[in-house]
Protein backbone atom coordinates (compact mmCIF):
# COMPACT_ATOMS: atom_id res chain seq x y z
CA UNK A 1 0.00 0.00 0.00
CA UNK A 2 3.23 2.27 0.18
CA UNK A 3 2.11 3.57 -3.44
CA UNK A 4 -1.93 4.55 -2.46
CA UNK A 5 -2.66 7.90 -1.47
CA UNK A 6 -6.32 7.05 -1.34
CA UNK A 7 -8.17 3.44 -0.49
CA UNK A 8 -11.87 3.33 -0.32
CA UNK A 9 -13.83 -0.02 0.57
CA UNK A 10 -17.39 -0.33 0.87
CA UNK A 11 -18.36 3.00 1.57
CA UNK A 12 -21.89 4.49 2.12
CA UNK A 13 -23.42 7.61 3.28
CA UNK A 14 -26.86 8.26 4.78
CA UNK A 15 -28.78 11.13 5.25
CA UNK A 16 -32.45 11.27 7.00
CA UNK A 17 -35.09 12.81 5.63
CA UNK A 18 -37.78 15.23 6.93
CA UNK A 19 -37.91 17.74 9.66
CA UNK A 20 -34.59 19.24 10.83
CA UNK A 21 -33.55 16.70 13.19
CA UNK A 22 -31.76 19.44 15.50
CA UNK A 23 -35.12 21.13 16.27
CA UNK A 24 -36.09 24.92 15.52
CA UNK A 25 -33.36 26.21 17.39
CA UNK A 26 -30.39 25.01 15.84
CA UNK A 27 -28.71 23.14 19.26
CA UNK A 28 -28.64 19.75 20.39
CA UNK A 29 -30.10 18.55 23.36
CA UNK A 30 -29.43 15.56 25.78
CA UNK A 31 -32.63 14.38 25.41
CA UNK A 32 -31.70 14.39 21.63
CA UNK A 33 -28.89 12.69 22.29
CA UNK A 34 -30.12 9.68 24.13
CA UNK A 35 -32.78 9.63 21.30
CA UNK A 36 -30.47 9.19 18.76
CA UNK A 37 -28.24 6.38 21.00
CA UNK A 38 -31.57 4.83 21.07
CA UNK A 39 -32.43 4.49 17.53
CA UNK A 40 -28.48 3.47 16.29
CA UNK A 41 -29.13 0.53 18.65
CA UNK A 42 -32.03 0.23 17.11
CA UNK A 43 -30.98 0.33 13.66
CA UNK A 44 -28.41 -2.22 14.27
CA UNK A 45 -30.55 -4.53 15.79
CA UNK A 46 -33.08 -4.65 12.81
CA UNK A 47 -29.58 -4.82 10.53
CA UNK A 48 -28.56 -8.00 12.81
CA UNK A 49 -32.39 -9.68 11.93
CA UNK A 50 -31.70 -9.70 8.09
CA UNK A 51 -32.09 -5.77 6.95
CA UNK A 52 -29.75 -5.72 4.04
CA UNK A 53 -26.94 -2.86 4.39
CA UNK A 54 -27.69 -0.01 2.43
CA UNK A 55 -31.47 -0.63 2.18
CA UNK A 56 -33.53 2.46 2.61
CA UNK A 57 -35.67 2.41 5.33
CA UNK A 58 -38.73 5.00 5.62
CA UNK A 59 -37.15 8.53 5.73
CA UNK A 60 -33.42 7.50 4.57
CA UNK A 61 -31.99 8.07 2.01
CA UNK A 62 -28.17 6.92 0.33
CA UNK A 63 -26.63 9.56 -1.09
CA UNK A 64 -23.53 6.42 -1.66
CA UNK A 65 -24.02 3.08 -1.83
CA UNK A 66 -20.93 0.50 -1.57
CA UNK A 67 -18.45 2.60 -3.13
CA UNK A 68 -14.72 0.98 -3.49
CA UNK A 69 -11.61 2.46 -5.32
CA UNK A 70 -7.71 3.14 -4.62
CA UNK A 71 -5.99 5.98 -6.31
CA UNK A 72 -1.75 5.80 -6.40
CA UNK A 73 0.02 8.67 -5.06
CA UNK A 74 0.45 11.40 -8.22
CA UNK A 75 -2.54 10.33 -10.28
CA UNK A 76 -5.00 12.45 -11.41
CA UNK A 77 -8.76 11.18 -11.42
CA UNK A 78 -11.60 13.11 -12.47
CA UNK A 79 -15.11 12.06 -10.88
CA UNK A 80 -18.14 12.69 -13.49
CA UNK A 81 -21.80 11.86 -13.10
CA UNK A 82 -25.13 14.50 -13.05
CA UNK A 83 -26.18 16.24 -10.48
CA UNK A 84 -27.53 13.95 -7.67
CA UNK A 85 -24.89 11.14 -8.22
CA UNK A 86 -22.84 11.27 -5.03
CA UNK A 87 -19.93 12.95 -6.36
CA UNK A 88 -20.09 16.34 -3.66
CA UNK A 89 -20.72 13.72 -0.85
CA UNK A 90 -17.73 11.27 -2.01
CA UNK A 91 -15.56 14.80 -2.22
CA UNK A 92 -17.20 16.02 1.67
CA UNK A 93 -15.93 12.28 3.14
CA UNK A 94 -12.78 12.11 1.43
CA UNK A 95 -11.91 15.83 2.92
CA UNK A 96 -13.56 15.03 6.37
CA UNK A 97 -16.12 17.59 6.25
CA UNK A 98 -18.55 14.59 6.90
CA UNK A 99 -18.55 11.28 8.47
CA UNK A 100 -19.44 7.28 6.56
CA UNK A 101 -22.14 5.88 7.54
CA UNK A 102 -20.75 2.51 7.13
CA UNK A 103 -17.25 1.80 5.32
CA UNK A 104 -13.64 3.26 5.40
CA UNK A 105 -10.92 5.30 3.63
CA UNK A 106 -7.85 5.34 4.62
CA UNK A 107 -5.71 8.30 3.29
CA UNK A 108 -1.65 8.74 2.91
CA UNK A 109 -1.05 12.20 3.41
CA UNK A 110 -2.54 15.80 3.89
CA UNK A 111 -5.57 16.77 2.25
CA UNK A 112 -6.50 19.87 0.64
CA UNK A 113 -10.10 20.42 -0.49
CA UNK A 114 -11.65 23.36 -2.74
CA UNK A 115 -15.27 22.02 -2.56
CA UNK A 116 -17.65 25.18 -3.09
CA UNK A 117 -17.54 29.31 -2.13
CA UNK A 118 -16.98 29.52 1.87
CA UNK A 119 -15.78 25.89 2.32
CA UNK A 120 -12.72 26.19 5.40
CA UNK A 121 -12.56 30.10 5.48
CA UNK A 122 -13.63 32.15 8.61
CA UNK A 123 -15.69 35.34 7.03
CA UNK A 124 -14.62 37.45 9.78
CA UNK A 125 -11.19 37.40 9.36
CA UNK A 126 -9.61 38.90 6.83
CA UNK A 127 -7.33 37.14 3.31
CA UNK A 128 -4.09 37.24 5.65
CA UNK A 129 -5.35 35.61 8.43
CA UNK A 130 -7.25 32.86 6.87
CA UNK A 131 -4.47 31.74 4.61
CA UNK A 132 -2.50 30.85 8.49
CA UNK A 133 -5.80 29.35 9.58
CA UNK A 134 -6.27 26.64 6.79
CA UNK A 135 -2.13 26.01 6.69
CA UNK A 136 -2.79 25.32 10.56
CA UNK A 137 -5.59 23.09 9.88
CA UNK A 138 -3.54 21.22 7.36
CA UNK A 139 -1.18 20.48 10.04
CA UNK A 140 1.86 23.18 8.65
CA UNK A 141 3.74 25.25 10.54
CA UNK A 142 3.72 28.68 11.07
CA UNK A 143 7.64 28.83 8.96
CA UNK A 144 6.24 26.72 6.08
CA UNK A 145 3.48 28.79 5.93
CA UNK A 146 5.21 31.53 5.44
CA UNK A 147 7.39 30.49 3.14
CA UNK A 148 4.10 30.17 0.73
CA UNK A 149 2.72 33.25 1.57
CA UNK A 150 3.93 35.35 -1.22
CA UNK A 151 3.46 33.20 -3.70
CA UNK A 152 -0.21 32.15 -2.36
CA UNK A 153 -0.75 35.78 -2.34
CA UNK A 154 0.35 36.74 -6.17
CA UNK A 155 -1.40 33.51 -7.46
CA UNK A 156 -4.69 34.75 -5.86
CA UNK A 157 -4.28 38.38 -6.94
CA UNK A 158 -6.22 39.91 -4.20
CA UNK A 159 -2.71 41.91 -2.74
CA UNK A 160 -4.64 45.02 -2.42
CA UNK A 161 -7.36 43.23 -0.16
CA UNK A 162 -5.12 41.11 2.06
CA UNK A 163 -6.15 42.64 5.07
CA UNK A 164 -10.10 43.07 4.72
CA UNK A 165 -12.38 40.36 6.25
CA UNK A 166 -13.09 37.91 3.54
CA UNK A 167 -16.92 38.20 3.89
CA UNK A 168 -16.26 41.16 1.66
CA UNK A 169 -14.79 39.27 -0.84
CA UNK A 170 -16.56 38.76 -4.28
CA UNK A 171 -17.19 34.88 -5.41
CA UNK A 172 -14.25 35.62 -7.87
CA UNK A 173 -11.78 36.47 -5.28
CA UNK A 174 -13.05 34.28 -2.57
CA UNK A 175 -12.07 31.22 -5.20
CA UNK A 176 -9.08 32.79 -6.47
CA UNK A 177 -7.73 32.49 -2.61
CA UNK A 178 -9.06 29.39 -1.89
CA UNK A 179 -7.52 27.42 -4.76
CA UNK A 180 -4.10 29.36 -3.85
CA UNK A 181 -4.40 28.33 -0.05
CA UNK A 182 -4.89 24.64 -1.38
CA UNK A 183 -2.64 24.49 -3.94
CA UNK A 184 0.21 25.93 -2.30
CA UNK A 185 0.05 24.77 1.43
CA UNK A 186 1.99 21.86 -0.02
CA UNK A 187 -1.06 19.08 0.52
CA UNK A 188 -0.35 15.43 -0.53
CA UNK A 189 -3.97 15.09 -1.94
CA UNK A 190 -5.43 18.12 -3.95
CA UNK A 191 -9.78 17.95 -3.72
CA UNK A 192 -11.22 20.63 -6.37
CA UNK A 193 -15.34 20.78 -6.98
CA UNK A 194 -16.42 22.55 -9.87
CA UNK A 195 -16.10 26.04 -7.78
CA UNK A 196 -13.62 26.98 -10.74
CA UNK A 197 -16.04 27.88 -12.99
CA UNK A 198 -16.89 30.82 -10.63
CA UNK A 199 -13.35 32.41 -11.80
CA UNK A 200 -12.74 34.35 -15.05
CA UNK A 201 -10.80 32.50 -17.66
CA UNK A 202 -7.10 33.80 -16.97
CA UNK A 203 -7.30 32.56 -13.15
CA UNK A 204 -8.99 29.02 -14.59
CA UNK A 205 -5.96 28.37 -17.06
CA UNK A 206 -3.82 29.17 -13.84
CA UNK A 207 -5.16 26.82 -12.17
CA UNK A 208 -5.36 23.88 -14.05
CA UNK A 209 -1.90 24.75 -15.04
CA UNK A 210 -0.85 24.51 -11.62
CA UNK A 211 -3.05 21.51 -11.32
CA UNK A 212 -0.99 19.40 -13.89
CA UNK A 213 2.33 21.01 -12.16
CA UNK A 214 1.44 19.79 -9.04
CA UNK A 215 0.87 16.26 -10.42
CA UNK A 216 3.68 16.35 -12.81
CA UNK A 217 6.31 17.58 -11.17
CA UNK A 218 5.65 17.57 -6.97
CA UNK A 219 3.71 13.96 -7.27
CA UNK A 220 0.82 15.38 -5.30
CA UNK A 221 -2.47 13.03 -5.96
CA UNK A 222 -5.24 15.22 -7.85
CA UNK A 223 -8.79 14.31 -7.52
CA UNK A 224 -10.93 16.83 -9.97
CA UNK A 225 -14.66 17.02 -10.31
CA UNK A 226 -16.24 18.57 -12.98
CA UNK A 227 -19.01 18.57 -15.68
CA UNK A 228 -16.87 19.84 -18.77
CA UNK A 229 -15.72 16.91 -20.32
CA UNK A 230 -12.90 18.48 -22.39
CA UNK A 231 -11.15 19.54 -19.10
CA UNK A 232 -11.49 15.96 -17.55
CA UNK A 233 -9.72 14.34 -21.24
CA UNK A 234 -7.29 16.67 -21.40
CA UNK A 235 -6.12 16.79 -17.38
CA UNK A 236 -6.88 13.96 -16.02
CA UNK A 237 -5.17 10.37 -16.34
CA UNK A 238 -8.55 8.12 -15.02
CA UNK A 239 -12.07 8.79 -14.46
CA UNK A 240 -14.64 7.19 -12.11
CA UNK A 241 -18.44 7.97 -13.40
CA UNK A 242 -20.83 7.83 -10.21
CA UNK A 243 -24.32 7.20 -10.89
CA UNK A 244 -27.15 6.59 -8.46
CA UNK A 245 -24.28 6.84 -5.66
CA UNK A 246 -22.33 4.31 -7.19
CA UNK A 247 -19.98 3.50 -9.32
CA UNK A 248 -20.48 2.74 -12.52
CA UNK A 249 -17.46 2.72 -14.40
CA UNK A 250 -13.45 3.42 -13.73
CA UNK A 251 -11.08 3.18 -16.37
CA UNK A 252 -9.25 5.54 -19.12
CA UNK A 253 -10.91 9.19 -19.66
CA UNK A 254 -11.82 8.28 -23.16
CA UNK A 255 -14.03 5.18 -22.33
CA UNK A 256 -15.35 6.27 -19.17
CA UNK A 257 -16.45 10.04 -20.61
CA UNK A 258 -17.75 7.90 -24.02
CA UNK A 259 -20.09 5.70 -21.54
CA UNK A 260 -21.15 8.72 -19.75
CA UNK A 261 -22.17 10.59 -22.22
CA UNK A 262 -23.88 7.84 -24.10
CA UNK A 263 -25.48 6.86 -20.73
CA UNK A 264 -27.10 10.31 -19.95
CA UNK A 265 -28.31 10.91 -23.25
CA UNK A 266 -31.21 11.93 -21.56
CA UNK A 267 -33.53 10.48 -19.90
CA UNK A 268 -35.36 13.93 -20.23
CA UNK A 269 -35.05 14.61 -24.04
CA UNK A 270 -38.13 13.18 -24.66
CA UNK A 271 -41.57 12.29 -22.57
CA UNK A 272 -44.56 11.18 -23.52
CA UNK A 273 -48.37 11.46 -22.42
CA UNK A 274 -50.57 8.95 -23.53
CA UNK A 275 -53.58 9.27 -21.35
CA UNK A 276 -54.91 12.65 -22.66
CA UNK A 277 -57.20 13.29 -19.58
CA UNK A 278 -54.10 13.73 -17.50
CA UNK A 279 -51.71 14.88 -19.99
CA UNK A 280 -50.62 18.56 -19.59
CA UNK A 281 -52.82 21.55 -21.06
CA UNK A 282 -56.92 21.89 -20.31
CA UNK A 283 -59.90 22.20 -22.35
CA UNK A 284 -58.41 23.16 -25.90
CA UNK A 285 -55.32 21.65 -25.97
CA UNK A 286 -53.38 18.70 -24.76
CA UNK A 287 -49.79 18.08 -24.68
CA UNK A 288 -48.86 14.58 -26.53
CA UNK A 289 -45.41 14.71 -27.03
CA UNK A 290 -42.21 16.47 -26.47
CA UNK A 291 -38.82 15.88 -27.72
CA UNK A 292 -35.13 17.03 -28.62
CA UNK A 293 -33.36 15.28 -30.54
CA UNK A 294 -30.20 15.48 -32.73
CA UNK A 295 -30.86 16.55 -36.36
CA UNK A 296 -28.61 14.46 -37.96
CA UNK A 297 -29.15 10.42 -36.92
CA UNK A 298 -25.62 9.29 -38.76
CA UNK A 299 -24.55 11.15 -35.81
CA UNK A 300 -23.51 9.73 -31.81
CA UNK A 301 -26.87 10.54 -30.20
CA UNK A 302 -25.65 13.00 -27.31
CA UNK A 303 -26.15 16.71 -28.30
CA UNK A 304 -22.68 18.53 -28.69
CA UNK A 305 -21.42 22.02 -29.26
CA UNK A 306 -21.43 20.97 -33.19
CA UNK A 307 -24.96 19.26 -33.17
CA UNK A 308 -27.69 20.58 -34.40
CA UNK A 309 -31.02 18.92 -33.02
CA UNK A 310 -34.58 19.77 -33.23
CA UNK A 311 -37.14 20.18 -30.68
CA UNK A 312 -40.74 19.32 -31.23
CA UNK A 313 -43.87 18.85 -29.54
CA UNK A 314 -47.19 16.60 -30.53
CA UNK A 315 -50.29 18.81 -29.12
CA UNK A 316 -53.83 17.55 -29.28
CA UNK A 317 -56.21 20.52 -30.85
CA UNK A 318 -59.97 20.09 -28.73
CA UNK A 319 -61.68 23.15 -30.30
CA UNK A 320 -62.62 23.07 -33.56
CA UNK A 321 -61.69 26.07 -35.57
CA UNK A 322 -58.84 27.19 -33.17
CA UNK A 323 -56.17 29.67 -34.36
CA UNK A 324 -52.99 27.88 -32.29
CA UNK A 325 -49.40 28.08 -32.31
CA UNK A 326 -47.09 27.42 -30.23
CA UNK A 327 -44.13 29.16 -28.32
CA UNK A 328 -40.93 27.92 -26.64
CA UNK A 329 -38.49 29.65 -24.41
CA UNK A 330 -35.16 27.99 -23.71
CA UNK A 331 -33.39 28.84 -20.18
CA UNK A 332 -29.74 27.70 -19.22
CA UNK A 333 -28.96 26.23 -15.94
CA UNK A 334 -28.45 30.28 -14.91
CA UNK A 335 -32.24 30.76 -15.46
CA UNK A 336 -30.95 33.17 -17.85
CA UNK A 337 -33.15 33.27 -20.92
CA UNK A 338 -30.95 31.97 -24.22
CA UNK A 339 -33.81 32.06 -26.87
CA UNK A 340 -37.34 32.68 -27.58
CA UNK A 341 -38.44 31.78 -30.47
CA UNK A 342 -42.85 31.99 -31.69
CA UNK A 343 -44.01 29.43 -34.59
CA UNK A 344 -45.42 32.37 -36.75
CA UNK A 345 -43.47 31.60 -39.70
CA UNK A 346 -45.24 29.31 -41.19
CA UNK A 347 -47.71 30.80 -43.22
CA UNK A 348 -49.97 28.02 -43.93
CA UNK A 349 -50.89 27.48 -40.32
CA UNK A 350 -50.59 31.07 -39.28
CA UNK A 351 -53.83 32.62 -38.01
CA UNK A 352 -55.67 29.46 -39.52
CA UNK A 353 -58.39 27.91 -38.23
CA UNK A 354 -57.47 24.37 -37.37
CA UNK A 355 -59.42 21.10 -37.51
CA UNK A 356 -60.08 18.68 -34.32
CA UNK A 357 -56.93 16.71 -34.49
CA UNK A 358 -53.25 15.91 -33.33
CA UNK A 359 -50.61 18.01 -35.01
CA UNK A 360 -46.85 18.21 -34.28
CA UNK A 361 -44.81 21.41 -34.39
CA UNK A 362 -40.75 21.30 -34.50
CA UNK A 363 -37.96 24.24 -34.55
CA UNK A 364 -34.52 23.59 -35.67
CA UNK A 365 -31.40 24.88 -33.34
CA UNK A 366 -28.32 24.99 -35.81
CA UNK A 367 -24.66 23.63 -34.14
CA UNK A 368 -22.07 25.79 -32.38
CA UNK A 369 -24.44 28.22 -31.11
CA UNK A 370 -25.42 27.42 -27.74
CA UNK A 371 -22.67 27.27 -24.82
CA UNK A 372 -21.73 23.77 -22.88
CA UNK A 373 -24.48 23.10 -19.93
CA UNK A 374 -27.64 22.31 -19.08
CA UNK A 375 -30.98 23.37 -20.64
CA UNK A 376 -34.74 23.57 -20.44
CA UNK A 377 -37.05 24.44 -21.86
CA UNK A 378 -40.43 26.02 -21.36
CA UNK A 379 -43.61 26.09 -23.81
CA UNK A 380 -46.90 28.33 -24.44
CA UNK A 381 -49.96 27.64 -26.68
CA UNK A 382 -51.17 30.63 -28.20
CA UNK A 383 -54.09 31.80 -29.81
CA UNK A 384 -55.01 34.26 -31.72
CA UNK A 385 -51.60 35.09 -32.00
CA UNK A 386 -51.50 37.07 -28.57
CA UNK A 387 -53.11 35.01 -26.43
CA UNK A 388 -51.52 32.10 -23.68
CA UNK A 389 -53.87 29.52 -23.18
CA UNK A 390 -51.71 27.28 -21.50
CA UNK A 391 -48.07 27.15 -20.32
CA UNK A 392 -45.54 24.23 -19.10
CA UNK A 393 -42.68 25.59 -17.26
CA UNK A 394 -40.15 22.48 -17.55
CA UNK A 395 -41.63 20.22 -20.37
CA UNK A 396 -37.90 19.25 -21.00
CA UNK A 397 -33.75 19.34 -20.10
CA UNK A 398 -31.27 18.56 -21.96
CA UNK A 399 -27.25 19.18 -21.73
CA UNK A 400 -25.24 20.44 -24.42
CA UNK A 401 -21.66 18.67 -24.20
CA UNK A 402 -17.55 19.86 -24.76
CA UNK A 403 -15.98 17.05 -26.04
CA UNK A 404 -13.55 17.93 -28.82
CA UNK A 405 -10.07 19.11 -28.29
CA UNK A 406 -9.43 22.94 -27.71
CA UNK A 407 -6.90 24.39 -30.06
CA UNK A 408 -5.21 25.81 -26.70
CA UNK A 409 -4.52 23.85 -23.05
CA UNK A 410 -6.93 26.02 -21.39
CA UNK A 411 -10.20 24.07 -20.37
CA UNK A 412 -12.19 26.11 -18.15
CA UNK A 413 -15.72 27.40 -18.67
CA UNK A 414 -16.84 29.05 -21.73
CA UNK A 415 -18.49 32.85 -20.71
CA UNK A 416 -21.46 33.54 -22.36
CA UNK A 417 -25.08 31.64 -22.40
CA UNK A 418 -24.25 31.31 -26.09
CA UNK A 419 -21.22 30.41 -28.23
CA UNK A 420 -21.19 30.70 -31.81
CA UNK A 421 -18.82 30.08 -34.01
CA UNK A 422 -18.52 33.16 -35.86
CA UNK A 423 -16.19 33.96 -38.89
CA UNK A 424 -13.00 35.87 -38.22
CA UNK A 425 -10.91 38.04 -40.59
CA UNK A 426 -7.69 39.62 -40.36
CA UNK A 427 -5.73 41.31 -42.69
CA UNK A 428 -2.17 42.96 -42.75
CA UNK A 429 -2.58 46.22 -42.66
CA UNK A 430 1.41 47.79 -42.51
CA UNK A 431 4.52 46.53 -42.58
CA UNK A 432 6.02 47.74 -38.84
CA UNK A 433 9.89 48.45 -38.81
CA UNK A 434 12.34 45.14 -38.79
CA UNK A 435 15.34 44.83 -36.16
Amino acid sequence: MSDTAVRVDDLGKRYILGPNQQGSAGYRTLRDEIADAMMSVRRRLVSRLGKRPGEAASGEFWALTGVSFSIRKGEVVGIVGRNGAGKSTLLKLLSRITQPTRGRIAIRGRVGSLLEVGTGFHPELTGRENIYLNGAILGMLHAEIKRQFDAIVAFAQVERFLDTPVKRYSSGMYVRLAFAVAAHLNPEILIVDEVLAVGDAAFQKRCLGKMRDVSAHDGRTVLFVSHNMTAVQGLCQRVLWLNDGSIRRDGTPKQVVADYLSHDVATSRERVWRDMNTAPGNEKVRIHRAYVRPSDRDREDRITLETPFTVGFEFQNLIPGARLNLSAVLYNQEGIVVLNTVATREAKWLGRPSPVGRFRSEFYVPGNLLNDGTYRIELHVVEDLNKSIFREDDILSFDVYEVAERPSQWYGKWAGAVRPDLEWRTDLLELGPTS
